[in-house]
């Protein structure tokens, strides 16, 4: 069962739409803490702004008085757009539209969050644009040529070459979402290690990775912490991929984490750290 956390200090709520570089809607729920200090979550793959992992998160920085706001990528919950596979650039480039136009309206954007591909994305978005500090990545994965094998099988590449495209059916036969091979490529020629040495130096990273995450294994995490210049490693002795029961403990380490970025900004310092909680 997902632990839950206490409901936060009240936040104004007011749903915001913007337009991405592709003139598709982009549907986001911005919590106004009474500060303009605002952090920013990203969603992972086929999921959407309102996972239960950035529910219990938005509390948490509501109740310190940090502003939110989470957002469904193009072709996702309620945003406009088809769903695409791959589409990481793309999707950071949706961030992009975010992060303009929350500057625009005075915002300071004090930190970005993503959640497994959400965490490749703002990891992608840092690796291009320096208007950012502050990067939390929640279980990304580095390889991104592992773990498809998992959804479209070990023969997908003859798949895809013989029909251009594999279509992912749920348990009944219901197409769920299709990949093409345009899209196929786009994953695979996501170049993470690149990526990761493009990040600035005076941006500082926190990884935080479950030991027993079921999907993206942790030694992804590591990769990280070998490549990325200013980075923090944690380690959550227990923690699944959704953090299911260890959404108090996420939390704490996130706001431990931007609690103390004036400490650490602009160090170069790395650091792993095992966690029991």
């Amino acid at each position: 069962m997902a632990e839950r956390l206490p409901s936060a200090k009240e936040a104004s709520q007011s749903r915001v739409e913007i337009l991405n570089k592709y003139g598709e809607k982009l549907v986001g729920v911005l919590h106004d803490a009474g500060s303009k200090n605002l952090v920013i979550l990203c969603h992972g793959f086929r999921s959407s702004k309102d996972e239960s992992i950035f529910l219990n998160l938005t509390s948490a920085l509501t109740s310190q008085g940090i502003s939110v706001f989470r957002f469904d990528f193009a072709g996702n919950g309620e945003s406009d757009g088809i769903f695409r596979y791959g589409n990481y650039r793309r999707e950071a480039e949706d961030l992009r539209s975010v992060i303009l136009y929350f500057s625009e309206q005075k915002y300071e954007i004090s930190a970005i969050l993503g959640h497994s591909k959400g965490g490749n994305v703002v990891l992608l978005y840092a690796s291009v644009y320096r208007d950012v500090h502050i990067v939390i990545n929640l279980s990304g994965r580095f390889a991104l040529d592992r773990g498809i094998e998992g959804r479209l099988g070990r023969d997908f590449m003859q798949r895809i070459e013989k029909d251009g495209f594999i279509d992912v059916k749920d348990r009944t036969g219901k197409v769920e979402y299709r990949v093409t091979e345009e899209s196929l490529k786009d994953r695979l020629d996501t170049d993470m290690h690149a990526a990761c040495h493009s990040i600035d130096k005076e941006c500082r990273v926190l990884t935080i990775h479950g030991s027993k995450d079921e999907i993206v294994p942790s030694e992804d995490a590591m990769e990280f912490a070998k490549l990325i210049p200013n980075h923090e490693l944690y380690i959550m002795e227990g923690a699944n991929h959704s953090y299911a029961a260890h959404q108090g403990g996420l939390a704490s380490v996130v706001l431990d984490f931007l609690k103390s970025n004036q400490v650490f900004l602009g160090m170069s310092e790395n650091r792993t750290v095992f966690s029991r909680i």
